[in-house]
C-alpha cells in the first residue's frame, strides 16, 4: 500500500504536544519528529508520539542529525519509528510548507517511505479558540508518486484524523492554563542539560 492509499491518525498526547511547543514560541518557526509506527492492517500510520525539536536555527544539520540519532536510538526500543516531521512557520499568516520542511521530510522517508508532514494551521487554531471544532488544526503532507509534497485535502476520504475526538478539547484547557511552558525540546536540552 503506497503512501497515496495511506491513512494518518495522531494521538491525543502528540497532538497536543506539537501544538504547545509552537504556542510556547510564537515567534519562532518551531518543529518536531513525529513517532509511531504502522497498523497491524498496513493501513494507516499511527502517529503515538512527537519530540519537539528546536525553535531556533531550524535549517542546522548538525543538531538535526544528532537529534535525531538520539531520537530514533531510543524509540526503536519501544518498537516505534520516526514517522514524520511537524511544522510551525515563524510567521502566523504563512501557511505555505517550505523548503527547510521539505527537505527534512525527504531525509526522514529515506527510512521510513510513508513519511507525512504536520505544518500547523495558524488560522484554524485562531478559530478553534471560538468554535470549539474536533477537527485537526494541522494540514497534512505527504509526497506523490513524484516525490513532491502535496497537501491532502481535508475532506479526501478522512485521510488525516485524531485518534481522540476529544483532543482539541483538552488542548484548550491546556492553553487556558498555559501549559506550554511545560514542553521542553532540544533547543532546551542543549542549553540545559538537565531538561
Amino acid at each position: 500500500m503506497g503512501s497515496n492509499d495511506l491513512k494518518y491518525e495522531v494521538s491525543q498526547n502528540a497532538y497536543i504536544k506539537l501544538v504547545l511547543h509552537s504556542l510556547k514560541h510564537p515567534t519562532s518557526a518551531v518543529n518536531g519528529v513525529l513517532i509511531g509506527r504502522i497498523s497491524s492492517s498496513n493501513d494507516t500510520v499511527e502517529i503515538t508520539d512527537a519530540v519537539p525539536l528546536f525553535h531556533s536555527q531550524i535549517p542546522l544539520l548538525p543538531q538535526l542529525e544528532i537529534s535525531l540519532i538520539l531520537i530514533e536510538e531510543y524509540f526503536s526500543t519501544k518498537g516505534l519509528n520516526i514517522v514524520g516531521y511537524f511544522h510551525a512557520n515563524e510567521r502566523s499568516d504563512d501557511f505555505e510548507l517550505g523548503g527547510v520542511a521539505k527537505n527534512i521530510g525527504d531525509h526522514i522517508c529515506r527510512y521510513f517511505p510513508q513519511a507525512a508532514i504536520l505544518l500547523l494551521d495558524n488560522k484554524k487554531l485562531e478559530a478553534l479558540k471560538k468554535s470549539k471544532s474536533s477537527s485537526a488544526i494541522m494540514q497534512l503532507y505527504v509526497r506523490d508518486a513524484s516525490k513532491n509534497w502535496k497537501l491532502v485535502q481535508s475532506d479526501a476520504n478522512n485521510r488525516f484524523s485524531l485518534k481522540e475526538p476529544s483532543a482539541n478539547v483538552i488542548l484548550l484547557d491546556y492553553i487556558s492554563s498555559e501549559k506550554w511552558n511545560d514542553i521542553v525540546d532540544f533547543d532546551d536540552h542543549l542549553d540545559d542539560i538537565s531538561k
